[in-house]
């Protein structure tokens, strides 16, 4: 007890708490396991991980479907999604050779064949082996229109906090002198070949609260960063300050975002450095999506509203895509959504602007065109396979390459150019035989008699027979919308390719809850769940769950639950406030301690979402579900399965650590693993990745299924 005192002091030593240290450690025993990196909660870390794999590895189920999850993020056969960039596509590849990935890039006439002969630019693999780090690759930023210039990110061990380094796309090196940003959360973007506006950790004073960049500076080629002048500089309580560099025509507009809230943010724009920024008078709930020229008069900065607007002489609704004058400032509609339809992507091309958007949560397409003679724009549909999910890949020029797929539809690429030319690239094959599986969209009534819709996968005859191992998705937060997609992300083992191959196959159901919080049904189905009205997502899981049992799908001993980061948080509801309806909980990388979120790592910058525990009237709201707080004896909770990452700088290991120990503590049973490196994605490579899937689904087969 004396050696976790101690650890818990060193984790509250940098607060000022209004409490003393004893204190708070007599509210919250379990505080040493925030310690990330201390010695003792590594161990008690170590030990879990012990306890927990000897046994899901010892199933006969787990080999077998390490080697099919392996098998499908692995494969050669998965799409090569790419970014076009003048006469090229580029595309980051990871397979059994390059485990930490190769980024290529292929002629486009090449790509639109179907060819495979693609040209390395960068090999992360030689590069970690000859510098002998354990480089894990993040974004790449490049200055257009030329695409030479470039800025590498990488992490040691899939960080947020990550180096910067310049490289040169024609000699495929890293220059001698090149720009070079030290490990630190950092954001920039090209001015032109010799200057960068750069967000980062410049020492005392220059981070927000949320740990991100408060100042942009702008930096020279050849100059030490710490000499950089402050471009742009925000204030300590915002959540970031970010730059945006867009080069359109031989023209170059520099932006300042100002992020004062997670979905809240101001921006200026000037046409040089040392010009005049001049604030953009649009609501801060706004998603900017770039500069359109085409053959207006003048430039217009491109935005999504999340609020409604009104304007000089009408009033623009949440929902729509809007075109901002630079010069003027006059706002006009370019697309407005219904109210079943969201728009979730946007692309500009050079005449064009490609939407991708939901009609009651089914994929769709168009480019819109401004019309010359009368005013407006002009939507063209991009006539691509109807009831699954479209990706906008990459817009070009005026084209674009864009996905199509669903759960029981292998991922099929098309290749979009003129007004109505769409050419089929190629398309994934099947990882699974889908034959009999069936996918289905179902309505479940809310608390509150809101219809939420859902999504279930399956064999024909196992629906039909009903009363069937089932694994229920969630997640209801940050506009993220829970499609059906085959392969789209497969770090998230819900979806097609992976639940095919490896659940539904066996006989098991798996359905996605599209619950309040997304955007599935645009801006107000995510404001509905925010803050106050959070237990809106959580009834909506809930009725899901209810709808599955009572219309026979499933029944209480045989469905699980499974979320991730927010959607840990909605798995701890669960397991707080309905544990009667779940057999199952998988717990990934989650948020539980909602008291002391917004003091680990990036929390702060999620209080535009969930709301500040510090304050008394918004604490009263968190604290009716914050998961950690509400762990008591005597109840029928289910042996859960948590997972999470040591190298998670974004969500805490903190949470999951601490809400096992107090379940341990009490007396239940549950499975921990925590990998040592990963990020918060929970794992560094495609091996982890199949590696801790292959847990996630033979920890469900354990617990719905049975022994085998």
């Amino acid at each position: 007890m004396i050696r976790h005192l101690i650890s818990a002091v060193a984790v509250l030593a940098f607060m000022a708490p209004a409490m003393s240290v004893a204190q708070q450690v007599a509210e919250d025993p379990y505080l040493w396991l925030e310690n990330v990196e201390g010695d003792d909660a590594l161990e008690w870390v170590r030990e879990q991980n012990t306890r927990s794999l000897a046994e899901l590895e010892a199933d006969p189920r787990f080999d077998e479907m390490y080697q099919e999850a392996l098998a499908v993020l692995t494969s050669d056969a998965r799409l090569p999604l790419g970014d076009l960039h003048g006469p090229y596509v580029y595309n980051f590849w990871v397979d059994e050779t390059h485990v930490r990935g190769v980024w290529r890039r292929i002629k486009v006439d090449a790509y639109k064949s179907g060819e495979t002969n693609w040209e390395t630019v960068l090999d992360f693999d030689k590069l970690a082996e000859a510098e002998g780090e354990n480089w894990i690759h993040g974004d790449i930023v490049c200055l257009n229109p030329a695409y030479r210039h470039c800025m590498v990110e990488m992490s040691y061990g899939g960080k947020d906090a990550a180096v910067w380094r310049e490289f040169d796309t024609q000699t495929k090196t890293f220059p001698e002198n090149g720009f070079f940003l030290p490990e630190a959360k950092s954001s920039l973007s090209w001015v032109d070949k010799d200057t960068l506006l750069v967000g980062t950790d410049m020492g005392a004073g220059s981070l927000t609260d949320s740990g991100y960049a408060r100042t942009i500076r702008v930096v020279e080629r050849g100059k030490d960063l710490s000499d950089a002048e402050i471009w742009f500089e925000g204030e300590k309580t915002d959540v970031w300050v970010q730059s945006i560099a867009e080069q359109v025509n031989g023209e170059t507009y520099l932006f300042a975002v100002r992020g004062k809230t997670f979905f809240e943010s101001e921006r200026f724009v000037a046409t040089s450095i040392d010009g005049e920024k001049k604030k953009i008078g649009m609501p801060l709930n706004a998603d900017f999506y770039g500069v359109y020229k085409g053959r207006q008069p003048s430039p217009l900065a491109i935005y999504l509203l999340r609020e409604d607007y009104e304007g000089d002489e009408r009033k623009f609704f949440s929902g729509s895509l809007v075109g901002v004058d630079l010069k003027s400032g006059e706002v006009s509609e370019i697309m407005r959504a219904s109210k079943n339809q969201s728009i979730e992507n946007v692309g500009i091309g050079e005449n064009e602007i490609f939407v991708q958007y939901l009609d009651d949560v089914s994929g769709k397409a168009a480019r819109l065109q401004p019309r010359r003679s009368v005013g407006g724009w002009q939507k063209i549909q991009i006539k691509l396979p109807e009831n699954g999910v479209i990706n906008l890949v990459s817009v070009g020029e005026d084209e674009a390459i864009l996905s199509f797929e669903s759960m029981n539809h292998p991922s099929t690429l098309y290749y979009a150019s003129g007004r109505n030319d769409l050419d089929k690239i190629t398309q994934m094959p099947a990882f699974y035989d889908a034959q009999n599986v069936v996918v289905e969209q179902r309505f479940a009534t809310s608390a509150d008699g809101a219809k939420v819709p859902y999504y279930i996968m399956g064999l024909k005859d196992v629906l039909e027979q009903g009363d069937a191992p089932t694994i229920q998705y969630g997640y209801g937060g940050f506009l993220v919308p829970i499609l059906p997609v085959y392969y789209e992300d497969p770090s998230r083992p819900q979806h097609g390719a992976l639940a095919g191959s490896m659940w539904v196959k066996r006989g098991g159901v798996l359905v996605l809850s599209n619950i309040r919080g997304g955007s599935e049904y645009g801006p107000d189905w995510h404001q509905a769940a925010l803050k106050e009205n959070r237990q809106r997502a959580f009834d909506d899981f809930i009725a899901v769950a209810e709808d599955l049992i009572e219309s026979g799908v499933t029944n209480p001993e045989k469905l699980g639950a499974i979320g991730r980061s927010n959607g840990g948080l909605l798995m701890g509801a669960m397991l707080t406030q309905r544990p009667d309806l779940f057999a199952a909980m998988d717990i990934g990388v989650p948020l539980l301690d909602m008291k002391r979120y917004n003091k680990l790592l990036a929390g702060a910058s999620w209080m535009g979402e969930y709301g500040n525990p510090d304050i008394e009237e918004e604490w009263s709201y968190i604290s009716q579900y914050s998961p950690y707080q509400k762990i008591i004896a005597d109840q029928p909770y289910p042996k859960v399965l948590f997972y999470t990452s040591t190298k998670d700088d974004r969500v805490h290991p903190g949470h999951a650590r601490k809400a096992a120990a107090k379940l341990d503590a009490l007396g239940y049973d549950f499975y921990y693993y925590e990998n040592i490196e990963g990020g918060h994605g929970g794992t560094a490579n495609q091996d982890q990745l199949a590696h801790r899937t292959a847990l996630e689904y033979v920890y469900f087969a354990k617990m719905l299924m049975g022994t085998q």
